[in-house]
């Protein structure tokens, strides 16, 4: 990882510690994913790498930092997880294979939520909770996370454009000038 990518990741991983404390003062963080806004940014402007690193280490220092989201249900080893598959797979469509941003989006939203209510399904018994349906966890998250979700689709795209562009502008710039 070069220093550019590692800084950049850093920045997305405050944004998603800053961001849900934001959404949480006016009860908003559950059910539009604010924390899952900037893993999807980083993991499509630095790559799968970098998308990995956001998705796993946000909601742990977030959880160590601020109690969200919380250690016990085990809902914060469950995001680690989740999101740091959503940043792989956006980042591999996205980056790697040239899929359309909505269609990484939307890929990487619903392997995530399937892999939640799969490690929901097996981790629940494990720590002595009621097991649930297979896909209970990952239903119930889709329907109380679908504002979170349509606003990703709203606003990620245009966000990844510009700060693309911005980007590569930067670079052409500072290169043209060595």
């Amino acid at each position: 990882m070069s220093v550019r990518k590692i800084t950049w990741s850093a920045f997305y991983i405050c944004l998603g510690i800053i961001l849900p404390m934001a959404f949480h003062v006016f009860g908003l963080g559950r059910n539009f994913l604010p924390m899952h806004i900037p893993v999807l940014i980083g993991s499509l402007l630095l790559g799968a790498g970098s998308g990995l690193f956001i998705g796993a280490i946000t909601p742990l220092l977030s959880c160590l930092l601020t109690g969200m989201p919380p250690l016990m249900p085990p809902i914060a080893f469950m995001m680690m997880f989740e999101l740091a598959l959503y940043g792989i797979i956006a980042a591999v469509l996205y980056r790697k294979l040239k899929i359309n941003i909505y269609v990484s989006l939307i890929a990487a939203i619903i392997a995530g939520r399937i892999f939640y209510g799969a490690f929901a399904y097996l981790l629940f018994p494990l720590i002595g909770l009621q097991k649930v349906p297979f896909f209970y966890p990952a239903t119930l998250g889709l329907m109380e996370g679908l504002p979170g979700i349509i606003l990703q689709l709203i606003i990620i795209p245009p966000i990844v454009r510009i700060l693309e562009r911005y980007m590569r502008t930067t670079t052409e710039s500072i290169t043209s000038s060595m």
